[in-house]
């Protein structure tokens, strides 16, 4: 078995490692030549902790290769971004251009499968195009969508013990998916059509945001009545039948922030809760914005001079260095654009630089800092201590206060 992989990003490459770790001969794909520079040298592009050591491994006994173009394998995974065009409407055109990429190479009994979270109806669209080009294909070979469902910082446990929801355009499709998977995946695979394994990947990250809106929602009321609601939270938590998550900054990543716009442009008079939840989110960013202008405008009222602030996390959420879709960098990038000559000092330990940003340590921020405004709960900022001689605006519950 050899199998080509579309894409070697947060997914699509350790999708490929654990693969070509369980005995699979894998091409990865990428259009960056410096990731596939890296790939084919052992060394990780993203922040995965143990995943390096795993790549450096399969590349040294020539199970994973990387190149920028395809070559001819017997399983084909599309694991390419779907961002958006105009209002929050999926682009599906990198998915389209990596199945063309492929179209060429494909022959009778191979796998095709799209793993990137796509709107519902997008696997029969791909293949009516693989069979427009490629008549002769037609019946012949097998065409699924598998979507994942890791965790960042925790990939290499998910993608081999967590269940799959596996569905193809038919029976004799699925049965192959399932076959490829079952090589190492021992989570359980479930058998479903491929427009319901479309619309579960975006239940479940639609399911998870109206959940964070809620938290986020009561947070904000809880501001305005004078209550703690961390404390509230934890207290609620207490009935057996709640499970309020934590609140935060808003909402972020390629997933949770991404995959509700999937179902509301699709189905926009339907998905009413979705939406709302969706619009919640993107407004609890906005409300940290105003909460940093007002602090920084009260404190250079009260002390005739304009505060040194710390914004704290750029990450969209605690421990990795992903920025994608990140409420936290939003806020920062908001605040900075607001006011002008402001000394702000940007902190995100776990990133060495950013082309936009100036970063700073989070201890010298700390210190230096009369604003710390926390928008991220990385480890390294629970180790600080309270101090009662910094106006603290803590969005993600480092002191819970």
């Amino acid at each position: 078995m050899k199998a080509c992989f579309m894409g070697l990003g947060y997914i699509g490459l350790p999708t490929a490692i654990i693969a070509a770790k369980h005995g699979v001969k894998v091409h990865g794909v990428d259009i960056n030549p410096r990731v596939v520079e890296l790939t084919n040298a052992g060394h990780l592009h993203i922040i995965e902790p143990g995943m390096e050591e795993m790549l450096k491994e399969v590349v040294r006994f020539g199970m994973l290769h990387a190149a920028t173009e395809p070559e001819v394998c017997d399983a084909y995974f599309m694991v390419v971004p779907t961002p958006f065009k105009g209002d929050h409407e999926p682009d599906v055109s990198y998915v389209e251009s990596a199945t063309r990429m492929v179209l060429p190479l494909l022959k009778e009994g191979d796998l095709y499968v799209i793993e990137s979270t796509s709107p519902v109806g997008t696997t029969e669209q791909m293949a009516d195009i693989i069979y427009s080009e490629r008549p002769e294909l037609k019946g012949k070979i097998y065409i699924a969508y598998c979507p994942e469902r890791v965790l960042p910082g925790n990939v290499i446990y998910e993608l081999v013990h967590n269940d799959r929801v596996i569905g193809g355009i038919d029976e004799p499709s699925t049965d192959k998916a399932i076959e490829f998977y079952s090589q190492f995946v021992q989570g359980t695979l479930h058998r479903t059509n491929c427009r319901t394994a479309e619309m579960c990947k975006l239940t479940e990250n639609s399911s998870r945001d109206v959940q964070i809106a809620f938290a986020n929602e009561l947070s904000m009321v809880c501001e305005r009545a004078g209550i703690n609601v961390w404390r509230l939270i934890e207290l609620a938590n207490k009935h057996p039948r709640v499970n309020i998550l934590q609140p935060g900054c808003g909402v972020g990543g390629h997933c949770i922030a991404v995959d509700p716009y999937f179902i509301t442009a699709a189905f926009p008079k339907e998905a009413q809760i979705i939406g709302k939840a969706r619009e919640i989110n993107n407004y609890k960013s906005e409300w940290c914005v105003e909460r940093v202008k007002n602090a920084m405008l009260r404190f250079e009222l009260d002390n005739k001079r304009k505060p040194h602030v710390a914004m704290m996390g750029l990450a969209f959420k605690p421990n990795i260095d992903d920025l994608r879709e990140s409420p936290a960098k939003h806020i920062v990038t908001s605040v900075m654009q607001s006011c002008n000559n402001a000394d702000i000092m940007v902190v995100e330990p776990n990133i060495t630089e950013h082309k936009v940003f100036k970063l700073t340590d989070y201890a010298t921020a700390y210190e230096q800092a009369d604003i710390v405004v926390f928008l991220t709960a990385h480890d390294q900022f629970k180790t600080l201590p309270w101090r009662d001689d910094k106006v603290i605006l803590d969005f993600c519950g480092i002191f819970k206060r």
